[in-house]
């Protein structure tokens, strides 16, 4: 469903679309519903547009969805298109199976998540929205959601404009994350907001409680 311009003001929350966005995101859409998800910015690079983190026996890394090249600043995030020559989607499967075999709940979630990575996407807009459907699904919440039907710079201040501010860069959103158990915890220590990948697989469906607690 798309917003119509009336009715800004009843969306606590702008997010743009992730690429199994981080716990922080997913924390969001569980306690803030309604929120608005821009479909029309332009795309921005080194986010969590095309890129995940999640813990590996070797600590945190970095999965990137490359894409194919684009107009800066006129190419629509709708429009960006995937790359494939690196064979990204087996490359990515791969290191979450090898990061999450062990976890306690990657048998029980393998199959629907592989599948994603199974299909040659040509948007990356489509996958990630996908299988932002597919973890929302997963995790057992019910978040309002309505696609932007243009995009504006600025918002009104009732709704928290958080495009910018979800950004691997900005290590203010690491706070107030539940810790939880993660597979390499005792070698590492707890790692803070990493992809919601990570709090499934370890936490299966206890994931919505860390969520709606993590918000706050």
């Amino acid at each position: 469903m798309q917003a119509d311009s009336h009715d800004l003001l009843k969306f606590n929350y702008c997010i743009s679309i992730a690429y199994l966005g981080p716990i922080k995101y997913y924390a969001i859409l569980a306690n803030s519903s309604p929120v608005l998800l821009e479909q029309h910015e332009s795309y921005v690079k080194q986010s969590y547009r095309n890129r995940c983190t999640i813990a590996t026996a070797n600590g945190k890394m970095d999965l990137s969805i490359p894409i194919e090249k684009y107009e800066k600043g006129k190419t629509t995030i709708k429009d960006v298109r995937i790359a494939y020559h690196g064979r990204w989607n087996e490359q990515h499967w791969k290191a979450i199976t090898s990061a999450y075999n062990s976890s306690p709940f990657f048998e029980y979630y393998e199959d629907e998540l592989r599948e994603f990575f199974d299909k040659k996407w040509t948007f990356l807009w489509d996958f990630n929205h996908a299988i932002q459907q597919k973890m929302i699904e997963l995790i057992d919440i019910q978040p309002i959601i309505q696609l932007t039907n243009e995009f504006s710079k600025e918002y009104p201040e009732t709704i928290n404009d958080v495009r910018m501010r979800i950004h691997p860069k900005n290590e203010m959103i690491n706070k107030n994350i539940i810790p939880y158990y993660q597979v390499f915890q005792n070698k590492f220590g707890f790692i803070p907001n990493l992809s919601i990948l990570d709090l499934l697989m370890n936490m299966g469906n206890e994931s919505i409680l860390m969520l709606k607690n993590s918000n706050k």
